[in-house]
C-alpha cells in the first residue's frame, strides 16, 4: 500500500515558491489531505511496526513524534514560516527525547532520509559516552563497522571537539570517533521513494541496521 500520493510532493514545491501564510491558509485543505493526515496515519503505522521489534515504542502516539510544519523564526535570518518537508521522531519519548533511540524521518521534494544515533546531548552523559566507547572500543567499532551499517548508512557522522580529557587521548588514537561530541548517522533516498508502496519497508530496514549501534548507546546513558 502506497502512504502518500505525488500530491504530497507537488504541495510542498509550490510552497517553496509561495512560502507565506496567505498562501498557506488558501491551500490548508491541500495540506491536511494530502501531507498532515497520510503523514500523521504512516507514522502510526511506523510506530505499530517498530513496536513489534522493540516495546520500548508501544505508548508512542503519532502526535508525541510529528514536528509542526512551521518554522523557528525567532533567532533565525530566514523568516520563511514553513518547512519544506515533514518530520517525526519515532523514539521512547517522541519530541521530548534527548537523543534519537529509534528513528528520525523527513520526507520532501527534496529528499526523503532517515536518521539515528545521537544528536544532541548533555555534558555529563558526553563523558560517559566517550568513556564508554573508550571501554569497549572493539564492541562499538563492530556495531559501527557491520556490513548492514555500513551498506545503508556508510559512516557515523557529528561535531568533534579538538580537545578531550587527557585520560582518553590513549584510546582516541585507536578510536578516533572518542573526539566526537555527537554521533549520528543518516540514509537518504531519491524523493520519489516516498511515493512507493514500501517505504515503511525501507525505514524499518534503516532502524534494524541502526539498532545495534543504538543498543550501545543505550547501554551507556539514558536517551528518553
Amino acid at each position: 500500500m502506497a502512504f502518500f500520493k505525488k500530491e504530497f510532493t507537488e504541495f510542498f514545491i509550490e510552497l517553496a515558491a509561495n512560502n507565506h501564510k496567505d498562501w498557506f491558509d488558501l491551500n490548508r485543505k491541500r495540506y491536511e489531505t494530502f501531507v498532515k493526515d497520510p503523514f500523521k496515519n504512516f507514522v502510526q503505522h511506523l510506530i505499530t511496526e517498530l513496536s513489534k521489534i522493540d516495546k520500548c515504542f508501544e505508548e508512542l502516539e503519532p502526535k508525541d513524534c510529528i514536528f509542526r510544519i512551521n518554522r523557528d523564526i525567532r533567532f533565525s535570518q530566514d523568516k520563511t514560516p514553513y518547512k519544506m518537508y515533514t518530520g517525526a521522531v519515532i523514539a521512547p519519548g517522541g519530541k521530548k527525547s534527548k537523543a534519537i533511540n529509534g528513528v528520525y524521518i523527513e520526507l520532501g521534494p527534496e529528499h526523503f532520509r532517515v536518521y539515528g544515533g545521537i544528536y544532541e546531548i548533555d555534558k555529563e552523559d558526553l563523558l560517559i559516552v566517550r568513556e564508554g566507547i573508550a571501554a569497549e572500543g572493539d564492541k562499538f567499532r563492530k556495531a559501527y563497522m557491520s556490513t548492514s551499517f555500513k551498506k545503508v548508512f556508510g559512516e557515523i557522522l557529528g561535531d568533534k571537539n579538538k580537545i578531550i580529557p587527557k585520560e582518553l587521548k590513549k584510546a582516541a588514537e585507536k578510536e578516533p570517533l572518542i573526539y566526537n561530541k555527537q554521533w549520528y548517522f543518516y540514509a537518504e533516498f531519491e524523493p520519489e521513494t516516498i511515493l512507493k508502496k514500501e517505504i515503511d519497508t525501507i525505514v524499518i530496514d534503516c532502524f534494524k541496521a541502526g539498532k545495534p549501534v543504538e543498543d550501545f548507546f543505550n547501554g551507556l546513558i539514558k536517551r528518553n
